[in-house]
């Protein structure tokens, strides 16, 4: 019997969608990360109980955290981009967190309103010095919850010849994953997906097409990824990704957010060049709820599979839509922008 809903929500399901494809099946992924970096944080007397933990988030991250200080006794407020929607909205006000909802800046969309919420955080521990900041985008604190997950991984398929494949987004989950497969014997090949327009893997320069990918792409210079942890990055635009949402449920029965359609895409692809290769996993970080109006109209095609494949691509100067993939080989990456880099504390 679970103890709290919390811990339920922090177990995902690894189910089989046959022809050697997985899905680690979450339904609040962050829960994962935010339940147990938090609870490190209180068991090393970083936090303390009724203090207020403060972060910026474009959905799910900021319910995760609303739940698990409704859990440990602790205050919560997010910064959230405009892509929090009312049902998010309505969780943070029932779990008893506050929030401010902030308006998209420039020409950058959804998604890359990232400085300016990070900027805000910065303005209300100034004006609340008791507060902690939590930095979902730069403590690697937030990989310890993937070890389990990763445990389960191995323990159920293996570790031989296994292909990881999720959305980059902060460190976690996929640098986590990686780093916790090779700890436990499985030197899995990690495959990391960008939305174009990201700045973790040098995406910045090709134009957002509309609806950037919450949660997997970066508008500032993130601290916790290990970006020597991918083998193979892929860029996939809306399209693809929908595209996927789609035919996963359709074909399986799976109902998840974008993220997981583009995994899908991914995992088919790899499946589909490696016949008879190893085991291919792909993460789903959320259900598919938030996205019914853009990605499922009642209207549209029920198993929509416009045989996408991507470009590959030696050099990022090629990248092009609406799909590119590169051989990344595990190197270092530098972010090129102009934004603040923000300290580790306020």
């Amino acid at each position: 019997m679970y103890t709290s809903f919390a811990e339920k929500l922090s177990e995902p399901d690894l189910i089989d969608l046959g022809n050697n494809i997985y899905v680690v099946r979450f339904e609040v992924m962050k829960v994962t990360s935010v339940r147990a970096a938090v609870r490190d944080l209180l068991d090393r007397g970083v936090i303390r109980r009724g203090q207020t933990l403060v972060d910026s988030s474009s959905g799910i991250y900021g319910h995760a955290l609303a739940l698990v200080c409704r859990e440990l006794g602790l205050k919560c407020h997010i910064f959230a981009s405009i892509a929090v929607d009312a049902a998010i909205r309505t969780q943070l006000k029932y779990l008893g967190a506050t929030y401010t909802q902030v308006p998209p800046s420039g020409d950058d969309g959804l998604q890359h309103d990232q400085e300016t919420r990070v900027r805000l955080v910065h303005a209300y521990l100034k004006d609340n010095p008791d507060a902690y900041w939590m930095q979902q985008y730069h403590d690697d604190v937030h990989y310890i919850g993937y070890e389990s997950v990763a445990n389960s991984v191995v323990k159920e398929l293996g570790s031989q010849d296994l292909t990881l494949v999720g959305g980059v987004g902060t460190g976690a989950s996929t640098s986590a994953m990686a780093r916790y497969l090779r700890q436990a014997g499985c030197d899995a090949r990690v495959i990391g997906i960008q939305p174009f327009g990201s700045r973790s893997f040098g995406s910045e320069a090709i134009p957002l097409d509309g609806f950037i990918i919450a949660g997997i792409g970066s508008g500032i210079r993130f601290g916790n990824i290990d970006y020597r942890a991918y083998d193979d990055i892929h860029w996939i635009n809306f399209d693809v990704s929908a595209a996927g949402c789609r035919h996963l449920l359709s074909t399986t029965g799976v109902f998840a957010g974008l993220s997981a359609g583009a995994g899908w895409q991914v995992a088919r692809h790899v499946r589909a060049n490696e016949p008879t290769g190893g085991p291919v996993v792909f993460l789903a970080a959320d259900p598919g709820h938030r996205y019914v109006d853009r990605v499922f109209p009642p209207d549209g095609p029920i198993e929509d599979d416009p045989d996408y494949r991507p470009r590959i691509i030696t050099d990022l100067a090629d990248m092009t839509g609406p799909w590119c993939a590169m051989d990344w080989t595990r190197r270092s990456y530098d972010v090129q922008d102009d934004l603040p880099v923000y300290p580790l504390r306020a």
